[in-house]
Order: C-alpha cells, then structure tokens, then sequence
C-alpha cells in the first residue's frame, strides 16, 4: 500500500480532537483541538508537527459539520488535505460497541444502525461520535471510515466478570452488563509493557491503571482482558475526578425517596459532582497535593480515599490473575503523579510490589520501571497514546482488507 496516512478523530459533544499520522513510522504530521462547537466563541487550535508551527482562530463554529471542514482547511494549508491520495483512511474513537463490535470495524450504514442502537447506554459519547463519522464521510464518502470502539479490548472477559447479578431476563433485554472502557488505552499499555519487559503479550499478566480524571483498572491476562473496573457506564470502579465510583446502589434509592432528588439530579451529582472535586472541590490531583502539603485535612481524606480504592483493584486484580508480572500506571495522573504510586503500592510489599524512591520520583516520556530491581513484580510508569491504537488499528484493518 503507497498511502500510508491516517486521520484519527474523536468527536466529543463539544469538541473534536484529531491527530494525522504517518504510519510508516508512526510519527505524527499534524495534531489539534476544535473546541465549544456551537458556541459564539469556539476555538481551533492546529500545530504542523514536521515544524513545529501552531496556529489557530476564535470564531463561531455552529455545529460539527463546520468544525470538521475547519479542520479540513487547515491541513489543506499544510498540504495534507482530506483530498490527499496519501490518506488511506480515518479512523473514529468510537466509545461504547455493546457486544457485538470485538475489533476495529470499517463503517457502513449498518454499522452506523448498531451504532445508534447504543446510545441509550452511551448517551452522553455515541451521538458525538455519530455525528463526526457523518460528516467525514459527508466530506470523503470514497474513503474507508473505521470506528475503533473502547469497548473493544473488554469483549474478552468471561461471563463470571461481565455479568452482574440481576435476573438475566432482564439484564438482556436492556443490555445491562460490564462493557468497561478506555479500551485503546488499556489495549496499547498493556502491549506496551510486555515490551517493556522484553516479552510477548502472551507472556504477561499485567494490571493497568489508567489514571485521569476518568479512572479505570483492567486485569489482562496474555493480552486479553479479563476484568475491568468500569461496568455498564463509565461510572463505576475508582474515585475519579468528578465521579463517584462503586457505590451501594441503594443510595440511588435514599436520595430519591428521602432527599427528594430526581434521577437528573442524582445522575448529575455522581458523575459531575462526585469523586475527588465532591470530596474537597478539587479535581486537579496537583493542586490536591498543594493543599496537603500545606497540612489541609479536607485534601488529605480525599487523597486518602483514592488511595484506598485503587489499592482494592490492584489486590482484587492480583487475586483474579493469580500470577501478576507486572502493574502499569498511565494517563495523566498515573504518568505525572509520583506520590500516588507510590501510595497505590505502599505495605504490598508481601506481593512482590514495591516502588524506587528516585526512580519514582524521574519524569519523562518514555516508558520506564519504577520499581528495585529486586521486586518480583515490576512497576511500570507507561505513557499511553490512544491516537496511535486507533491509527495502528485502522491501518491495519484498511491494508489487510
């Protein structure tokens, strides 16, 4: 194949982010962030990586359509336009493929129905990822389109881990199970690591924390997913930054009947106003160790509650696995934030885990272990890079195809 060129676009309700890549090296040409769509003052953000230059505008941008053609135009400025034979494909983050999307899928109406179908378990996500595959093919309909799903890599858990135990009747016909997410970033660390170690994925048992303001832990097994910390929303599992996480669902039922709250209020309280910004009003995991630092207890519980419920996944996951060679920490907070590994595996040291102070405590953008040479499980420190899973996927799909 001589066109060796992939966009990658992730439609958000507000914004679109979108990545050019060379997928010869793998290097990226281009990068950049449309964001407030619909607004009177959205903004394009665009940088030519090959030199370096970034440039951009403030403008109304009504609706996704226009923002794509935006988007469109300042490639074409670089000579990397959606009319260049050198693109091969656009690849679309897709968030929630239920069951029945297992891997990377080239789009078609069909697929775009299935798609829709979903959006009552993914009504905030799916229909901004609708909209953005329409209008790319809308603007290359001769194109290959591929949706790469966050679902995906979690297809692979057992029913044991996947089901929750309601009555299965009903549990099928609303399609109420685990489908976990941040499927190419648990995809891409996981392989990543293995690597790391100088081994095949087959080989590895590895634990991944992906650690932002969304937060999520993943058991892989040989490469496959084989428990996931987030269920049929991306609500449940870890304290997150505005998310609560496991919670007894009868709490659900207590603001309803004692607190006179609507299931609007109740869903805005645990997805926006929960987690670490409900517990001490920061979300921002630095300047929640600002505010320890200066001695505030309110910071202090917070952090502590993180804490502990990653510390949970980790020895749940442990016990899952079996056999664990490996855990992974990445996304923002898990690749910048050093006391929060270090915490995470603070008094496992009878499982083999353990953190190097000064090793810790380096950044940078490599993949790297922060863990004594001695330990029987490595901890690792691993930039993730969702763009490329979904470029390398859409690649892969469009030449084999």
């Amino acid at each position: 194949m001589s066109s060796s060129r992939v966009l990658v676009l992730n439609s958000g309700s507000s914004s679109v982010k979108y990545q050019l890549l060379d997928m010869r090296d793998s290097s990226r040409l281009a990068v950049g962030l449309v964001e407030r769509i619909g607004e009177e003052s959205s903004r394009l953000k665009h940088t030519l990586l090959t030199s370096g230059e970034t440039r951009g505008f403030e403008a109304a941008i009504p609706d996704h359509d226009a923002a794509l053609k935006a988007v469109a135009a300042e490639l074409a400025k670089d000579g990397l336009g959606l009319d260049s034979p050198e693109l091969v494909a656009i690849g679309h983050r897709v968030v929630h493929g239920g069951k029945h999307f297992t891997e990377p899928t080239v789009i078609d109406d069909a697929v775009l129905a299935e798609i829709e179908r979903l959006i009552p378990v993914a009504p905030l996500h799916n229909p901004a990822n609708l909209t953005g595959i329409r209008t790319a093919r809308a603007l290359r309909p001769d194109l290959p389109q591929v949706a790469v799903f966050d679902t995906a890599f979690h297809t692979t858990m057992p029913e044991s881990a996947a089901r929750y135990a309601i009555d299965v009747k009903t549990a099928d016909e609303h399609r109420i199970r685990r489908y976990g997410f941040h499927g190419t970033s648990h995809a891409y660390v996981s392989r990543a690591t293995a690597e790391l170690l100088g081994k095949a994925p087959e080989e590895v048992n590895v634990i991944v924390l992906h650690l932002g303001n969304g937060a999520s832990a993943t058991a892989v097994r040989g490469g496959k997913c084989v428990d996931t910390s987030m269920g049929l929303t991306p609500l449940e599992g870890l304290v997150m930054g505005t998310r609560s996480g496991d919670m007894d669902p009868a709490v659900i039922f207590h603001l309803m009947r004692v607190g006179g709250m609507s299931a609007d209020e109740i869903d805005t309280l645990l997805n926006k106003k929960s987690g670490l910004i409900g517990l001490c009003g920061d979300n921002d995991m630095r300047e929640i160790r600002r505010r320890i630092d200066e001695g505030d207890e309110e910071a202090q519980l917070a952090f502590d509650i993180y804490i502990h419920r990653l510390k949970k996944y980790i020895g749940a996951y442990y016990a899952v696995l079996g056999r664990v060679d490996a855990i992974a920490f990445t996304a923002g907070v898990g690749e910048n934030a050093a006391p929060v590994r270090e915490a995470a595996v603070a008094g496992l040291e009878e499982l083999g885990l353990a953190v190097d102070g000064e090793l810790n405590a380096v950044r940078g953008d490599a993949p790297r272990l922060i863990s004594p040479e001695s330990a029987r499980v490595a901890v690792a420190v691993v930039p993730t890079d969702e763009e490329l899973e979904i470029a390398t996927q859409t690649y892969a799909l469009v030449k084999a195809s």
